[in-house]
């Protein structure tokens, strides 16, 4: 019977778990690492984006998007959407061909991968025969023409992916063709291009990389012109009316050809270097496109003089007397322009993809401004320091901020996003959500994180506070007026900082009051507070000795910034008032905000601190620093920052003075300039990426300490890792009291008692502090988190909540538990006597450290009223446990994120409701929830298009094929893809697999 009854109790607790927790990676936020494909439908609206590491993502409106993952580990190199239709072709590196849908299940659309392909040659052959250099995915939907390095084209049907031997075209066809004295009929090399005649689609023109182009009719199997260009071809376009065709060259040159003329030896209609007479770089990719009532668009990228601009990633726009040469903040990888209009024709548009970010240009607006993109926005356009989350905004704080960031962006074209393809399914966001970030040039971004899109709200600089390296007139970019190449910068990604020690290492938003306090790597803490109008001020510096004048220690570290000492006018939007400035000048490690009590508590690797920001006085200074840690005083938390101060520093001197060199010259000679006193910014570059895998490696990693107890003469013991405000018993059970709680790295929490005057006179008497209770845990290990628990086991709710009705007042009645979370433990002691109750030892049960937690709700899935308190813990193995409160009880656990992916660890952040972010690279965060009840991720559908009146043009060039060339008609290929869509719809075992992604 007994057994019986505990056989029930544990079913009960699993239903109760499958209620609360349900662990899924939901969606990923940001710009894809190393993207390497650009891809765009216009009749799906949808634009897809490959990377190096074979994933491939697609966007359509804001909140439609779709992953896919390559089984192989190969970079995607190209992209292409099969006309009219929701399947799309990926080309990777290792020169394997893929295809995907997107397919309707449930109402949603998911990405599935359905087919894979490889050329084949005859035997014996070599592999550049087969070697794919260009695909063109025919306008008939059903054929894709693959040009290879061997300078053959493969003619292979799909969706089936079976190659139509007798529809090849050779090279030595296409040899046969060229008049001999075509330069003695050299190698032509590898198919650089392949065109469709936008007018009549049984014509292709293939483009080889020596110059030739051939026009080739698929129905007749023959060439039926030769363009005899010499200079080595980068790429080709035919324009809308199918009467010439631009070519683009590896000497920056553009010609245009007469289509159907009849001496193929005439020379080109029209030659141009636009940015000559000196050497220039390649025109990579060329587009022109008409408009309905005015001159054509001209756009290509690259072209810029090698000498004087060859480190500039450039698209030139030219409309009649307008160009611009759009100057982009990365290597470019591809673009393509949106039309609109009656009948679609005018260019509206512009999509470009550079390595760091996404740009789009509104073409149809004077001055041809940016348009703010919804998503994609490159989170690291400065590199990402830190994280804060802030669940559940009042409306009133909200819309504040909305506006001052909406005053901010009055440079932006009023445009609506142009990417609109699908329907966003996803319930609207039950909660307003704020993600902040902060960055290394000492910014901090607000981020709308309630739903699919992180969109950005507003920026933060602090900069303006302190006198630094930058100049604000140094800007290398800036156009001047009869400038020419006429350069315009645009996009956002700037990885250099001019001071590192401006860095943000710890935020804290009190979304009740609106106060805002951050903390920096020379540690600087900054009060701001949220003001809708601009304002000019003087902030001046509280120092802070948390040595309190112990000798023998010199701080041998960076210096603290300086501060502004005249007053500095502030935009409307967070604004400081207040600055705390740490001596010595460490990073600081721990940071919190009373803003009911109107108080900040600091810490760093020597001490902590507490500031009263109303009366702007030092209340508290707690030196923590060991007598024996020289470490400590020697900096290494800003070594590296130092080293990567000087010498971006030096590089930043070295592009200032090449752009000074440069402007200073006339503009003939800015055309060129001796390679022998140039240093060529793709070095810079090269140097630069270097020397961050180097520093990437310096970096502190997470020490991996043994289970037995710490020596006291540890490094960094006295470092501060956690700090935490709480109203509660510390003298005796009847009294509570305000108190500060602060957990170092040897293991050691101190609690201070505070006395807070009467509200009438918090202005005028001052706030004290002292000691109460000072806990040594056994084994030293680091302090991460504290928590006190009232009489019911909930943890103490946030500063102000209580006063918003956001949350029940605590028990005061019952006994007060504090919860002490080391890095191997969790114990829980008495309130006010101190005394361990209980503890949980993650260590003694698998080895792991606990690297960050944080306290979250967890609601039921099937009931409105029921929920849990939870601790949400991540350990150095990258797995996730929750802990029941106040039982310490561990309720479930999973694995999510790789071990070795130290940087991911260190970046979690966790949110109030059981989700949470980290960074899966650079400019990405990957989204993952823990509860059942709150998750957010894609819920979109994407249906097929309908066929466009000009798509029954396609119709000749099939019925035109023959069995006995090797052909299916295309009644047996319109068959074959029912068959397809039919296997698809009924047979899901056979088509889902590891590439399905239900987004």
């Amino acid at each position: 019977m007994r057994r019986f009854r505990r056989h029930g109790h544990e079913s009960q607790r699993d239903r109760l778990k499958q209620e609360l927790f349900h662990f899924n990676k939901t969606v990923e936020h940001g710009f894809p690492h190393q993207p390497s494909a650009l891809g765009y439908s216009p009749s799906l609206q949808l634009l897809a984006i490959g990377n190096r590491s074979g994933a491939i993502k697609l966007y359509g409106a804001p909140g439609v998007e779709f992953m896919g993952l390559h089984d192989e580990n190969a970079a995607v190199t190209q992209v292409h959407f099969l006309p009219h239709q929701v399947e799309l072709v990926t080309l990777l590196d290792d020169n394997s061909l893929h295809m995907w849908t997107l397919r309707a299940h449930k109402g949603l659309s998911e990405l599935l991968e359905i087919g894979r392909f490889m050329l084949t040659g005859p035997p014996g052959a070599p592999p550049s025969v087969t070697r794919v250099t260009a695909v063109l995915a025919h306008s008939s939907g059903e054929l894709l023409l693959l040009g290879t390095e061997g300078g053959h084209v493969f003619v292979v049907e799909v969706p089936g992916f079976r190659e139509l031997e007798e529809r090849n075209i050779s090279l030595d066809q296409v040899s046969n063709s060229v008049p001999d004295d075509y330069i003695g009929r050299r190698n032509l090399e590898h198919v650089e291009a392949l065109q469709e005649n936008p007018v009549n689609p049984n014509q292709v023109v293939i483009g080889y990389g020596r110059g030739l182009m051939i026009i080739w009719d698929l129905e007749k199997q023959r060439a039926i012109q030769h363009i005899p260009a010499t200079q080595q071809l980068e790429s080709v376009w035919w324009t809308e009316d199918g009467s010439y065709i631009l070519s683009s060259h590896s000497d920056g040159s553009y010609c245009r050809w007469m289509v159907g003329a009849e001496d193929v030896n005439e020379e080109e209609e029209k030659s141009d270097i636009p940015y000559g007479h000196f050497p220039c770089k390649a025109i990579s990719k060329i587009v022109q496109l008409p408009t309905e009532k005015g001159p054509p668009f001209l756009l290509f990228s690259g072209g810029m003089p090698r000498a004087s601009y060859g480190d500039r990633h450039c698209i030139t726009v030219i409309q009649n007397k307008t160009q611009v040469a759009l100057d982009l903040t990365s290597r470019i990888i591809d673009f393509f322009v949106i039309r609109d209009g009656p009948k679609h024709t005018d260019p509206s548009a512009l999509v470009v993809l550079v390595e760091e970010e996404l740009v789009v240009i509104d073409l149809q607006t004077e001055g041809w401004p940016v348009i703010q993109t919804p998503y994609l926005v490159p989170l690291h356009s400065s590199a990402i320091t830190c994280s804060h989350h802030i669940s559940t905004i009042p409306i009133k704080l909200w819309e504040r901020v909305i506006a001052a960031g909406e005053l901010q962006n009055t440079h932006y074209s009023k445009k609506p996003w142009p990417i609109t393809g699908g329907q966003n399914l996803a319930p609207d966001p039950p909660q307003r959500d704020l993600l902040l970030t902060g960055h290394e040039d000492g910014t901090v971004c607000f981020w709308d994180a309630s739903g699919v899109c992180l969109y950005p709200m507003y920026k933060l600089s602090t900069a303006a506070v302190f006198h630094t390296d930058a100049d604000p007139n140094d800007n290398m970019n800036q156009g001047t007026e009869g400038e020419w190449p006429p350069f315009r910068k645009v996009g956002c990604f700037d990885p250099y900082s001019d001071d590192p020690r401006l860095g943000i290492q710890k935020i804290h938003l009190c979304k009740y009051s609106g106060y805002l306090t951050v903390a920096g790597t020379a540690g600087q803490i900054l009060v701001l507070e949220l003001n809708d109008e601009a304002a000019e001020q003087t902030v001046e510096a509280k120092v802070v000795d948390l040595l309190q004048g112990q000798e023998g220690f010199r701080w041998k570290g960076h210096t603290r910034l300086d501060v502004r000492e005249e007053p500095v006018l502030f935009p409307p939007g967070f604004q400081p008032f207040a600055l705390v400035q740490c001596q010595p000048p460490a990073v600081v490690t721990a940071l919190t905000l009373h803003s009911e009590w109107k108080l900040v508590a600091f810490g760093t690797s020597h001490g902590f601190g507490l500031y009263d920001y109303q009366q702007k006085n030092n209340v508290l200074i707690k030196c923590t620093l060991n007598p024996s840690d020289q470490l400590a005083m020697e900096g290494p938390l800003s070594r590296v920052k130092s080293i990567k101060k000087s010498l971006r520093q030096s590089f930043r001197r070295m592009r200032r003075s090449l752009s000074t060199s440069n402007s200073a010259l006339s503009p003939h000679h800015m055309l060129y300039r001796h390679p022998q006193y140039s240093v060529p910014y793709t070095q810079i570059q090269d140097a630069n990426a270097r020397l961050e895998a180097e520093l990437a490696e310096m970096e502190l990693a997470p020490v991996q300490r043994k289970i037995e107890a710490r020596s006291s003469d540890d490094s960094f013991t006295g470092l501060v890792r956690t700090l935490y405000f709480a109203d509660t018993f510390l003298s005796d059970s009847s009294h509570n009291t305000p108190s500060l709680w602060a957990g170092t790295n040897g293991g050691c929490v101190f609690a201070f008692m505070l006395r807070l005057p009467p509200v009438e006179h918090r202005a005028d008497e001052p706030v004290t502090a002292q000691p109460a209770k000072e806990i040594q845990l056994m084994h030293r290990a680091p302090v991460v988190g504290i928590v006190v628990l009232d009489g019911h086991g909930a943890p103490l709710p946030e500063p102000l909540e209580v006063a918003h009705d956001l949350a029940r007042s605590p028990d005061l009645q019952g006994s007060h538990h504090l919860l002490v979370i080391s890095e191997e433990q969790f114990k829980v002691f008495t309130l006010p006597k101190v005394s361990a109750k209980m503890k949980l030892k993650l260590t003694a049960v698998d080895g792991s450290r606990v690297r960050r937690v944080g306290v979250a709700w967890f609601g039921s899935s099937r009931s409105e009223d029921y929920g849990e308190s939870g601790l949400v813990v991540l350990t150095n193995q990258g797995d996730l446990h929750v802990v029941s409160l106040p039982g310490v009880k561990m309720q479930v656990q999973y694995p999510c994120i790789r071990r070795e992916d130290v940087s991911g660890i260190a970046s979690c952040v966790f949110t109030k409701h059981g989700q949470g972010f980290y960074l899966i690279s650079p400019s990405e965060f990957e989204r993952f929830s823990l509860s059942t009840r709150h998750v957010v991720e894609p819920r979109c559908l994407v249906e097929v298009p309908l066929h466009s009146d000009n798509s029954t043009k396609h119709r000749p060039l099939h019925d035109g094929f023959s069995s006995a060339h090797g052909c299916v008609p295309s009644v047996c290929l319109s068959q074959s893809r029912r068959v397809m869509e039919h296997a698809l719809l009924n047979d899901e075992s056979e088509y889902r697999g590891e590439n399905v992604f239900n987004l």
